[in-house]
């Protein structure tokens, strides 16, 4: 039997590479993905920072957002060139930026232009090519159209889908509101896996407990979590027990901050401000003894001038 996938999900404005180095602290099986990057981005933008990651954060697959096959290519040319193992297609963002940019939710509408991206990007690479997408998107949210959409990937070579197992809608909501309002639809994604057995179909949103989980791996191939390994990152500690026991070598809270502290003094000598790495760590004592306070704290000072690992310790101390 095929070993089922977790994922945690490309997430702006949270997984860059410092949120990634810290969950794989916590983790070391589930595959992370980086936030979306725009292949115009990519290509003439600070490629050397969008690239970068750690060797410790691997299995890292990289999202791209973007619509000109060409453009795509080349993209997941780079990323294979720079080590990550898997590329992704971003069809399932529904921001208005997103929408203006012709990637994202809105190629929902186009699966033939989706395709040529695909077929371009997998005869520039051999790494995986994946595709995130909803189930539909505005009006166009039958099942059939969806079918469709799958079936034409399939075709142009994508063998992994992740499913968000809501639609988007493109005008109305916001893409906070669009991750909340529009109804979860599992039945959908475990249709698709009924219909393609021979794809891998991975199911994302909503996902918050193992109980969610071991329902969701009995139908589909793989899920993916998004915030709740963000709001609650010591869930992960949880996934390995359960899914990893040959292999768990579970971290205590604590035993990860301690991990993580020689990361930190070595990204300070970098000049890389202390806020941007314990932004990322403030719900790691989610419902435990003085919490509150460690957030409180960390939120207060982490991002004053000068702030470096004694804001940490002081931090810890807050918890009893």
């Amino acid at each position: 039997m095929t070993k089922k996938i977790i994922s945690i999900a490309p997430m702006m404005d949270c997984t860059d590479r410092h949120d990634r180095y810290f969950l794989r602290l916590i983790s070391p099986h589930v595959l992370l993905y980086t936030e979306m990057i725009t292949a115009n981005a990519l290509i003439y933008g600070d490629t050397k920072r969008f690239l970068e990651f750690h060797g410790a954060e691997h299995p890292l697959a990289l999202q791209l957002g973007g619509s000109e096959p060409d453009k795509l290519a080349q993209c997941a040319k780079m990323a294979e060139e720079s080590g990550f193992d898997e590329v992704n297609l971003n069809v399932g963002c529904p921001s208005d930026r997103v929408k203006s940019g012709q990637f994202g939710a809105c190629l929902m509408l186009q699966p033939d232009l989706v395709a040529d991206c695909i077929t371009a990007m997998t005869q520039a690479v051999k790494i995986p090519v994946t595709i995130k997408t909803r189930i539909g998107v505005d009006e166009q949210d039958s099942y059939e159209a969806l079918h469709k959409f799958i079936e034409i990937n399939r075709a142009a070579g994508c063998k992994t889908f992740i499913v968000h197992a809501r639609k988007a809608w493109l005008n109305g909501l916001s893409p906070k509101e669009n991750r909340e309002i529009p109804p979860l639809r599992y039945e959908i994604v475990y249709q698709l896996k009924q219909d393609f057995p021979e794809l891998t179909i991975i199911l994302n949103g909503g996902i918050k407990t193992i109980a969610d989980i071991d329902t969701h791996l009995s139908k589909v191939d793989g899920v993916m979590i998004g915030r709740e390994a963000y709001a609650n990152p010591y869930f992960l500690a949880e996934i390995e027990e359960k899914y990893y026991p040959a292999e768990a070598n579970s971290q205590t809270r604590h035993q990860v901050i301690e991990k993580l502290v020689p990361y930190i003094q070595d990204q300070l000598q970098k000049n890389i401000k202390l806020s941007s790495m314990t932004r990322h760590i403030l719900g790691l004592f989610q419902s435990q003894k003085g919490a509150r306070l460690w957030r409180r704290y960390l939120s207060e000072n982490a991002h004053r001038e000068g702030a470096g690992i004694q804001v940490l310790f002081a931090a810890l101390e807050q918890l009893g």
